[in-house]
């Protein structure tokens, strides 16, 4: 499928965090009896042309998922930017390359169902490069749309020494989307044991 405006999307759930502040890896806390890594799937991938995973490789609980497996080319936990990277090699190595790669953090389980047609359909009215997440005034850099053509640029901006998201995307030129915080932020991120308390007492 096509996100709606005749492109072809890849979305990538962002894995391969060191989740620090949760104590665990966050993919796997349990929401609703659902991992949190299966539920944010669940609502990202009606919304692309295909899902893959930004994880490390060998882990055998994310292989058990089926999905394509997209590890950091980069060493040393460079962070997001590095997986947004990996996102855009794996997407233009395809049959069908998708022209842009839409990002979301497997921490975030209230994802809008309509993120990637809001974030397209933003970034074609501006022809701004990249199409940013906004809630409450926050941004939400790893909720993200980016084109594919951007991958030598960023492997270049990595090389040297740039791990910043919203630094890049505001280099790049960005247009922002907002979405209402309320009842619910749909970008509520799960970074810790009080944050997953809190969204256990929110609605499925």
């Amino acid at each position: 499928m096509t996100n709606g405006r005749g492109r072809d999307v890849l979305g990538l759930l962002l894995a391969g965090g060191r989740s620090r502040r949760m104590g665990t890896d966050k993919a796997w806390v349990d929401l609703h009896g659902q991992p949190l890594v299966q539920r944010v799937a669940a609502r990202l991938a009606p919304q692309v042309t295909v899902l893959a995973l930004n994880a490390p490789s060998g882990d055998a609980r994310f292989a058990a998922l089926g999905w394509t497996i997209v590890p950091d080319t980069i060493a040393g936990h460079p962070g997001p930017l590095a997986g947004v990277l990996a996102g855009m090699d794996h997407a233009r190595a395809l049959p069908r390359p998708p022209t842009h790669v839409a990002t979301a953090p497997v921490d975030a389980p209230f994802l809008p169902h309509d993120l990637v047609t809001r974030l397209c359909a933003a970034q074609a009215r501006t022809g701004a490069a990249v199409a940013l997440a906004r809630s409450a005034g926050k941004r939400h850099p790893v909720c993200a749309l980016w084109p594919t053509w951007l991958a030598e640029d960023l492997r270049r901006r990595l090389a040297g020494g740039l791990r910043r998201v919203d630094l890049y995307a505001r280099e790049k030129g960005c247009v922002l989307v907002d979405w209402p915080a309320e009842p619910i932020d749909p970008f509520l991120n799960l970074n810790a044991p009080a944050d997953v308390a809190l969204a256990r007492t929110l609605p499925a």
